[in-house]
C-alpha cells in the first residue's frame, strides 16, 4: 500500500448504506492532529488496534510518540515481527490459550502467524512496511517506579528548566504544582495549591532553589520544611502560616513514604527527561510509559509529572505547523474527570489548549465519554467514535462534538453511531466536513494483549533508552524514623569544597562566631546553598561612614554592613558583598551534622581580624562616595538621598521664586510710567470728546443759517452783504475748530502709542527674566564627596559559617 508522506493509513472506508467496506482506503493527515483528537469506544469495539494503529503511521511519518499506558496495551507496538515466522510469535503466545483450545503453543504460535500474514495481505500492508515501522526510531517502554522496563527517576532531582523567570514564570509555576500536587497526593496528602499550606511551603521551597538556579532533590526538599530558605510566606511569618510543630509532622509523612523499600524504584534509573526520550540523538522515537504495575495514586503522581515535563519542554520548542510530536493517552478514566481536578488534569488541558502551536498533537482514548471533562472534549478537532455501551454515552458524545465544532448534523451522526460494528469508527473533523464512517486495517504489530511485567522486562532485556543522560546516583532517602535534627536539615545538594572536619576550628576570643541562617533575604548574594552542611568561613562587618562639606552643607552619617565572603589569607576587595544584615541573619547554633572546611586562613588569630579591618576601611575610604547634584547659579546642593529628578524639581521652584521676585521689581518700574501715559491719554480723550461736540455744534449753526438766507433768496427776498458776512465768519469758525479737533485727535494717538510701546517693552523684558531664570534652573552637575581616613570606622567583625 502506498501512501503519501504526511498521511496516516488507518483503514478503509465503509458505505453507509450497505455497511460494508469500500476500495476507498482512509487516510488521515498527520497534521489535522495538532488539533488533538479522541477516540471512544466500549470495550472490544477496537480502540486498542486504531491506536496502535495511529502510532505505527506516526512512526513511519517521523513523528516521535509518547504513549501513556495505564493498562499495558500500547507495549505491544514494539512486537514487530516483518518475517511473520511462527517463532516469532511463540514467545508472546499464552500457554492457558493454547490448553484451552485443545492444541499446543507451537501451533497456536503458527496458526497465529498465517492469520496476521493473511490479515496484513488483506490490507496490502507488506513485510518492508512492517520491517519500515520497526526500524523507523527506537522504541523504549519505560516503568517509572520499577526496574522492569527502563526505569525513571522521576523524583531524584529537579532541575530548574531553561526557561526564564522574567517570561514563562506561569509554565514554571505549573511544573513546581504537579511536582507538589503528585506528591501530596502520593502520601496522602490533601492540600490545595491556592490556599494549602502544605503545598504552598513546598512550592515555595522548589521555586527559591530555582530562582537561585539550583537543583534541589528529594531529600533536601524534605530537610527545607522544617527550616525553610525562607522567613516569610505572603505577608506573615513562616511560624505564623505554618508552625514549626506542623511542619516536622508534615516532614515526617513524607519521610514515612520516601524511605518506604518499595518508593526507591522512584529514585533509580535515568532522569526524567522528555526531549532525550522523544528525541534521542535528534531523532525521533517512541517512548511508552507503562504504568499498568502501578496504584491509582502512582498512576496520577507519574503521569502529572511526566506531561507537566512535557509542557515546560514544549514551551522551549519553535512553533510550527507540522505534527513535531504525537501524545496518546490510553484510557482516560480517572485522569481527566468532569467532577474533580486529579493534579493530572492541568498539564492535559494545558496541552489541549497550548499544544498546537509547537506542533504537539494529544489523543485522549476512553471507554466512556463521561471520564473526560467537558472542555478536553471541546477542544478536540478530531472525533472517532466506535461502539458505545449506552444511549446516554451516545448523547453525551453528540453533546461534547456540537461544543466543540458547531453545527453538527445530529441526526445524521446519531445514525452512522448507532450503526457501527465491532472495528468500525466514524469520524467527524470540525471545518464542516461531512463524517466518515470506517473500519480500521490489521494492526502491523502482534497485539498480544496487556502486557505483564514479565512480558515488560523480557522487551527490554538489555536494552536502555537511545543516548539517555547518564543516570545520576539517587539520593539517600530520609530513615522511617521520625526526622531527626540531622534529618531536618538533609543537604540540598552540598557540593565537594575539600575536607572538612566536625568541630569548628578555633578563633580569635576578641572576635564572635555566628551561623548563618540560610533565610536570610541576603544569603543567595554571597552563594549560600539551604540544606548544605558544609561551612566556610566569611566576615559580617559593620562599619561607621561620615560624609562631610562644609561649603555643600552636608554632614551625612551612614552605617555600612557587608559580608566578606570567601575569606581569604589575605583581604580580597573582590569578596566585599553590600548586605543589609540584622541580629536575625545570624544563628548561635551550628546546623545539626555540620563540617567545618579546612583552610590556612589564621582565624585564631586577633592580628588577622585587625588587618583585615585596617584594609577594609582603607577600602572603603578609597572606593565610597556620596553622588550629590548642585546648582551654581542657583547656589543649591542636593540633599544627601536626593535624586536627580528632586532635585532639579526644587531647581525649577527656586528658579519661578526667583523669577518671580524680579518680575515684581519690573512690574512696580514700569506701572509708575504706565500710569503717567495713561492719565494723559484720558485727558486727550476728554479733550477730543470736547472739541468734537463743539465742532459738530458749529458745524450746524453755519448750515441753518446759510440754509435761511439762501432759502429767503429763493422765495424772492433779497440777500444783504450782512447775510453773506455773517455766513462767512461761521464757516471759519468751524473750520478752526475742526482744526483744534485733530490735533487733539493726534495727542490721543500719541499717548496711546506711548502706552503701547510701554507694554511691548514690558512683555520683552518679562521674557528675558523668564528665559535667565530657566536657563540657572537646569545647570545641574554632580558633586562627589569623598571620605576622609577619619570618617571610617569599623564598628563589628563577625565570623559568620555560611553553608555553601
Amino acid at each position: 500500500m502506498d501512501v503519501a508522506p504526511g498521511t496516516f493509513y488507518l483503514g478503509g472506508e465503509i458505505d453507509p448504506k450497505s455497511g460494508e467496506r469500500t476500495d476507498q482506503a482512509f487516510l488521515y493527515d498527520a497534521p489535522d492532529l495538532t488539533t488533538h483528537g479522541v477516540i471512544v469506544g466500549m470495550t472490544g469495539s477496537g480502540k486498542t488496534g486504531l491506536g496502535l494503529g495511529m502510532m505505527e503511521e506516526a512512526l513511519l511519518n517521523g513523528v516521535a510518540t509518547l504513549m501513556i499506558d495505564p493498562k499495558g496495551d500500547m507495549g505491544n507496538l514494539l512486537l514487530l515481527f516483518p518475517e511473520l515466522r511462527p517463532e516469532d510469535f511463540r514467545p508472546w503466545i499464552d500457554e492457558a490459550v493454547a490448553t484451552r483450545e485443545g492444541t499446543t503453543p507451537e501451533d497456536l504460535a503458527a496458526k497465529t502467524a498465517a492469520s496476521w500474514k493473511e490479515g496484513l495481505a488483506g490490507w496490502e500492508i507488506s513485510p518492508e512496511r512492517i520491517a519500515k515501522v520497526r526500524d523507523s526510531a527506537p522504541m523504549t517502554i519505560y516503568t517509572p517506579g520499577s526496574n522492569a522496563g527502563v526505569a525513571v527517576n522521576v523524583l531524584g532531582s529537579l532541575d530548574p528548566p531553561d526557561l526564564s523567570w522574567d517570561t514563562e514564570a506561569e509554565v514554571l509555576r505549573d511544573e513546581i504544582e504537579a511536582y507538589v500536587s503528585s506528591l501530596l497526593t502520593l502520601a496522602g496528602v490533601e492540600s490545595d495549591p491556592v490556599s494549602g499550606r502544605e503545598h504552598v511551603l513546598l512550592a515555595n521551597i522548589i521555586e527559591a532553589a530555582w530562582r537561585g538556579g539550583r537543583a534541589i532533590d528529594l531529600a533536601g526538599l524534605l530537610g527545607q520544611i522544617a527550616q525553610p530558605p525562607f522567613r516569610k510566606l505572603g505577608v506573615f511569618e513562616v511560624d505564623a502560616f505554618y508552625p514549626e510543630k506542623d511542619r516536622t509532622a508534615l516532614a515526617m509523612k513524607l519521610n514515612g513514604l520516601v524511605a518506604s523499600p518499595s518508593f526507591a524504584a522512584w529514585l533509580e534509573g535515568t532522569p526524567l527527561d522528555i526531549g532525550s526520550m522523544l528525541f534521542p540523538e535528534g531523532k525521533p522515537a517512541a517512548a511508552v510509559l507503562y504504568l499498568a504495575h502501578l496504584s491509582d495514586s502512582e498512576r496520577q503522581f507519574a503521569v502529572t509529572l511526566f506531561l507537566s515535563k512535557l509542557v515546560t519542554w514544549m514551551r522551549r520548542q519553535s512553533g510550527t505547523s507540522d505534527l513535531r510530536a504525537l501524545v496518546y493517552m490510553d484510557e482516560m478514566f480517572g485522569f481527566c474527570p468532569p467532577t474533580a481536578e486529579p493534579p493530572s488534569k492541568k498539564p492535559i488541558l494545558t496541552l489541549l489548549k497550548q499544544a498546537r502551536a509547537f506542533g504537539v498533537g494529544f489523543v485522549a482514548s476512553t471507554q466512556n465519554p463521561v471520564d473526560l471533562d467537558y472542555k478536553a472534549m471541546s477542544n478536540a478537532g478530531t472525533w472517532m467514535i466506535g461502539r458505545l455501551q449506552t444511549e446516554r454515552d451516545k448523547a453525551r458524545i453528540l453533546e461534547g462534538m456540537t461544543s466543540a465544532a458547531g453545527g453538527v448534523d445530529i441526526g445524521t451522526i446519531d445514525t452512522l453511531i448507532s450503526g457501527l460494528d465491532k472495528r468500525q469508527f466514524m469520524m467527524h473533523k470540525t471545518g464542516g466536513k461531512p463524517p466518515i464512517t470506517f473500519t480500521t486495517r490489521w494492526a502491523m504489530c502482534f497485539l498480544a494483549g496487556p502486557l505483564t511485567r514479565d512480558s515488560v522486562v523480557k522487551l527490554m532485556a538489555g536494552r536502555e533508552p537511545s543516548s539517555a543522560p547518564t543516570p545520576e546516583p539517587a539520593p539517600t532517602p530520609p530513615t522511617a524514623t521520625a526526622p531527626t535534627p540531622e534529618a531536618r536539615a538533609a543537604p540540598v545538594d552540598s557540593p565537594a569544597a575539600g575536607e572538612t572536619v566536625p568541630v569548628a576550628p578555633d578563633v580569635a576570643p576578641s572576635v564572635r562566631s555566628a551561623f548563618l541562617d540560610p533565610a536570610a533575604t541576603w544569603a543567595a548574594t554571597v552563594g549560600a546553598r539551604p540544606g548544605s552542611t558544609t561551612l566556610q568561613p566569611g566576615v559580617a562587618a559593620t562599619v561607621h561612614l561620615r560624609y562631610d562639606d562644609a561649603t555643600a552643607g552636608v554632614d551625612h552619617q551612614e552605617t555600612y554592613e557587608a559580608m566578606l565572603f570567601p575569606l581569604g589569607t589575605t583581604f580580597d576587595p573582590e569578596t566585599v558583598h553590600a548586605v543589609d544584615h540584622d541580629p536575625r541573619d545570624l544563628r548561635d547554633e551550628a546546623p545539626p551534622g555540620a563540617g567545618f572546611a579546612i583552610s590556612d586562613i589564621p582565624l585564631d588569630k586577633a592580628s588577622y581580624f585587625t588587618d583585615l579591618s585596617r584594609r577594609l576601611a582603607d577600602h572603603l575610604y578609597r572606593s565610597r562616595s556620596v553622588i550629590l547634584f548642585r546648582n551654581k547659579g542657583l547656589k543649591l546642593y542636593a540633599r544627601v538621598g536626593e535624586t536627580q529628578e528632586e532635585f532639579e524639581a526644587r531647581c525649577r521652584e527656586a528658579a519661578e521664586t526667583a523669577a518671580d521676585a524680579e518680575t515684581a521689581k519690573l512690574e512696580e518700574k514700569y506701572r509708575t510710567r504706565i500710569r503717567s501715559i495713561q492719565a494723559q491719554l484720558s485727558k486727550a480723550e476728554s479733550r477730543v470728546r470736547e472739541l468734537e461736540a463743539e465742532a459738530s455744534s458749529r458745524n450746524q449753526q453755519s448750515l441753518l443759517t446759510g440754509a435761511g438766507e439762501l432759502l429767503g433768496a429763493l422765495l424772492g427776498g433779497k440777500m444783504r452783504s450782512t447775510s453773506l458776512s455773517k455766513i462767512a465768519s461761521q464757516g471759519r469758525q468751524a473750520s478752526a475748530a475742526g482744526a483744534r479737533l485733530q490735533t487733539a485727535h493726534d495727542a490721543m494717538g500719541q499717548k496711546a502709542a506711548e502706552v503701547e510701546q510701554l507694554e511691548m517693552d514690558l512683555a520683552e523684558d518679562l521674557e528675558a527674566i523668564t528665559a535667565k531664570w530657566t536657563e540657572a534652573a537646569g545647570q545641574v552637575e554632580e558633586l562627589e564627596i569623598n571620605l576622609e581616613k577619619s570618617d571610617v570606622s569599623v564598628d563589628d567583625l563577625v565570623l559568620v559559617w555560611v553553608p555553601c
